[in-house]
């Protein structure tokens, strides 16, 4: 079927989490009890001629692989991401994010660095601010200069949990 996206949800422990993608590639990764309505808004926007269904199976493997990665049983996925509806800035951004390690953590700054823009702190900040595969492009592991949380789509509560669950 073209032009449809399918969603799934994932319940955890501590709420639950939306996943949204094709049978090849996932698109979206909610935050701990975000809801239907931050996926559907955003799908609608970045998607408007695709029609969302709801299918557990086509999305299986994105799913068995994130309750695993919360039960602590698995640090990197095979699932593919596709991020292309980001500008070129936040692609090379998100892609150096794929590039943390599983329990590492880094600042913004060493982000800017990685990707040759050391003057672009701030936009690197909102180019990570605008990721929606939560997790999967791992932003919950860049930290504040001075070693405090900052900024989560998903919450302080959320980044720190992941940051626990990976220590």
């Amino acid at each position: 079927m073209n032009n449809v996206l399918y969603y799934s949800k994932i319940t955890l422990d501590n709420g639950s989490i939306w996943v949204l993608g094709t049978d090849k590639d996932i698109y979206y990764i909610g935050g701990y009890n975000s809801g239907f309505n931050d996926l559907s808004l955003w799908a609608k926007k970045k998607y408007p001629a695709y029609e969302l269904i709801g299918d557990d199976q086509i999305l299986e493997t994105a799913v068995e692989e994130m309750k695993s990665y919360f039960d602590g049983k698995l640090t990197d996925f095979s699932f593919e991401v596709d991020y292309s509806y980001g500008t070129p800035f936040q692609q090379k951004v998100w892609h150096a994010l794929q590039e943390v390690p599983y329990g590492e953590t880094v600042t913004y700054t060493d982000i800017a660095n990685q990707i040759g823009r050391p003057d672009a702190v701030r936009a690197v900040a909102g180019a990570i601010g605008a990721n929606q595969l939560l997790i999967a492009i791992p932003c919950h592991r860049v930290i504040g200069k001075n070693g405090k949380l900052v900024g989560y789509r998903g919450g302080i509560e959320m980044k720190e949990s992941l940051l626990k669950l990976e220590s």
